[in-house]
């Protein structure tokens, strides 16, 4: 990790302290874990919204499907080779007799990410589905203007 700044917050005691139940239910093991994950929520969702509909993100597609559903796993398939260049990977997993999980992880345009998704949870057979998008950590913190996945570095005074 980078240099480490110190810095004081103010704050109710009530927040506080229930700020510091929910830390401790989800396992952090100080205040400080759980405020930079705060920061960076609350960064790439800043950047996710404002940034280009053509810049580089990363996403995790989940979709529960009926595996008997009439043709469904051909047009799930061709939809993912139709946009290769996106699908990074396929987890394909047997729930029950029934249902079948798949988690795609993507990478690409965000605009071409969310069509795709789309696609896919729109298929009937799909039962419920869910896209999670996010930046690569250098794009979370970096003060450079991100487009297509490029950097563009400018100096700014402190």
């Amino acid at each position: 990790m980078s240099d480490l700044s110190r810095f004081g917050v103010s704050v109710e005691e009530e927040l506080l302290q229930s700020f510091d139940q929910l830390i401790a239910i989800q396992g952090y093991a100080n205040r400080s874990e759980a405020l930079r994950d705060l920061m960076r929520d609350a960064l790439v969702k800043s950047r996710l919204e404002t940034s280009p509909e053509n810049s580089e993100v990363l996403g995790s597609l989940t979709l529960v499907y009926d595996h008997h559903a009439s043709e469904l796993n051909d047009k799930m398939n061709e939809l993912q080779h139709d946009h290769h260049d996106l699908v990074v990977s396929v987890l394909h997993v047997h729930v029950s007799h029934d249902d079948c999980m798949e988690v795609i992880v993507l990478r690409g345009a965000v605009r071409q990410i969310r069509t795709l998704a789309d696609a896919l949870l729109s298929l009937k057979g799909v039962k419920h589905g869910r896209l999670f998008v996010t930046l690569a950590a250098r794009q979370m913190v970096s003060r450079d203007v991100v487009s297509n996945g490029h950097a563009r570095s400018h100096k700014h005074d402190k």
